[in-house]
């Protein structure tokens, strides 16, 4: 075993490897930037409902900026902080809200656009979170007592499995041989 007095370094010690680099997707450059938004999504695999989602927040940002061209879109950082503060302070959004249009435009951004986007200082949402109505076993128990046939099904999967609403209306039943 080697010693090594103060000044010299081992080598043998274990270096963090590097990120892992995923190539970047570079769309269709003829196609409208939602097309290319959509096209890059589809091609990481998010869900319909999250392309969707995103489409609107570009479609909201560009109308509030009255976007003509590409070249309107930069610089991004004091236009994406001019759009989120006029959603936490006209719009009155929830603080989820902000972030998902936060986060929508970062992708657009980032993995459309390959624009590296700088700090931001916008006004934060600050409307308290809702607290969820919860039933007790017994309520649960009475109100699916009450249903019958598909819904009920859907219900016992929702509940019992921990379930999400589109989740289990997409299930589709095959029969048992």
């Amino acid at each position: 075993m080697r010693k090594f007095s103060s000044g010299q370094h081992s080598s043998s010690f274990a270096v963090a490897p590097a990120p892992v680099q995923f190539e970047s997707i570079i769309p269709n450059p003829k196609a409208k930037l939602p097309d290319q938004l959509r096209e890059v999504m589809r091609l990481k695999h998010y869900s319909i409902r999250t392309e969707r989602t995103y489409c609107d927040w570009l479609r909201r940002y560009v109308k509030f900026h009255q976007m003509k061209s590409r070249d309107d879109m930069f610089p991004p950082e004091s236009k994406i902080e001019a759009f989120l503060s006029d959603l936490a302070v006209n719009g009155r959004v929830a603080v989820s809200t902000q972030n998902q249009a936060f986060n929508a435009l970062l992708f657009v951004y980032e993995q459309v656009l390959h624009h590296k986007l700088g700090h931001l200082d916008s006004v934060r949402a600050t409307r308290p979170a809702r607290v969820p109505t919860v039933l007790t076993p017994e309520e649960a128990r009475s109100i699916i007592g009450n249903m019958s046939g598909t819904p009920q099904l859907v219900v016992k999967l929702i509940y019992g499995g921990g379930l999400r609403l589109m989740e289990a209306l997409r299930l589709r039943v095959h029969p048992v041989r």
